[in-house]
């Protein structure tokens, strides 16, 4: 009996655990787009200043 409430014990932990590192990895996907807009724009702005100087 103390075997199966041990399994799902760990069943469980490693169901978190998994929960858990979809979380990250889904914050680290939007941590990333949104990094990529802020680098777009600054392009964006760069070449625009560029082209007043020309």
């Amino acid at each position: 009996m103390n075997l199966m409430f041990e399994d799902l014990a760990r069943a469980q932990m490693s169901a978190r655990l998994g929960e858990a590192q979809q979380w990250r990895r889904a914050r680290a996907v939007t941590r990333a787009r949104r990094l990529s807009r802020k680098a777009e724009k600054a392009a964006q702005q760069a070449r625009l200043a560029l082209a007043r100087v020309l």
